[in-house]
């Protein structure tokens, strides 16, 4: 009689299976006997290819962090990076809850984790913030994006009118908090995110250099550049100050490389030269 074939495992699959455990049960339920069963398998064959449990949570928080793009780091203007960073940053967490307080415990020997701290560090270094600063940016970035993604605010309010009607009179609209937890919860983040680089420009005004201005956001589709910028990539760099025109620009293949969307929104179709100077 034919032996029964036994789930074939790779790094791969025990990951995806542990992040889902995590996401539905909970950081806390989470074990090994209980993600051998779900994939099928016997305990010790999991230790073929993670040695303890906290290495397969490793796994688990580095196939997250992968997710967060960094490319905007010596690209663009710091302050823009930084913004771009924190959200994809809170996106990717996010996305999985339960896993936050585990991440929250710092890089560890996690390469993706390292990979971006490395990133995210060496692009404010380079931009001239100094060492300690740039650390300090780095933890409260952490600190503020993990306890974003932790869990809503919004969610966090009983919907019953009549609990805060006698003894909480000031939040008599608290019970609608819940049916607006995305505009509430994204709202705040945002809210948060630019008061915080804003305290932060102010900072490298006070220690470092003055900063130029950046373009005040977009009231309808970005001009094309000046004729002698899109003639030559010598002021390549200066792209710096189109690049919050989020939302026109679709990503190149090259990931990080912005390129317009389509002819919609850019004057008599001049497209082609616009392109090619993006890519500079």
């Amino acid at each position: 009689m034919a032996r029964p074939r036994q789930a074939i495992l790779s790094p791969e699959r025990i990951v995806a299976t542990a992040t889902a455990l995590i996401d539905a049960d909970g950081l806390g339920a989470f074990s090994t006997r209980r993600l051998a069963a779900e994939l099928g398998v016997r305990g010790p064959s999991l230790y073929n290819h993670f040695a303890t449990k906290d290495d397969i949570l490793d796994a688990v928080a580095d196939a997250i962090t992968e997710h967060v793009d960094t490319s905007a780091f010596g690209r663009y203007d710091w302050r823009i990076a930084l913004k771009l960073w924190g959200r994809s940053y809170r996106d990717a967490l996010a996305a999985h809850p339960n896993i936050v307080p585990y991440l929250a415990q710092g890089p560890g020997r996690r390469p993706a984790a390292l990979t971006m701290a490395d990133a995210v560090y060496g692009g404010l270094v380079d931009a001239g913030w100094p060492h300690a600063r740039a650390t300090h940016i780095g933890a409260l970035m952490r600190y503020f994006v993990a306890g974003s993604a932790l869990g809503s605010f919004a969610r966090g309010f009983v919907e019953d009118p009549q609990f805060y009607a006698e003894k909480y009179p000031h939040l008599g609209q608290a019970h609608l908090l819940a049916h607006r937890q995305k505009s509430v919860d994204e709202g705040a983040f945002a809210l948060g995110l630019d008061a915080l680089v804003d305290g932060l420009a102010a900072e490298y005004e006070r220690i470092v250099a003055p900063l130029p201005p950046l373009p005040p956001p977009p009231s309808g589709p970005p001009p094309l550049p000046p004729r002698s910028f899109r003639r030559s990539c010598a002021n390549a760099p200066n792209f710096a100050a189109y690049a919050p025109f989020a939302g026109t620009f679709a990503q190149d293949r090259r990931k990080g490389h912005p390129r317009p969307s389509g002819r919609a929104g850019l004057p008599g179709g001049r497209r082609r030269g616009y392109r090619e100077n993006l890519q500079c």
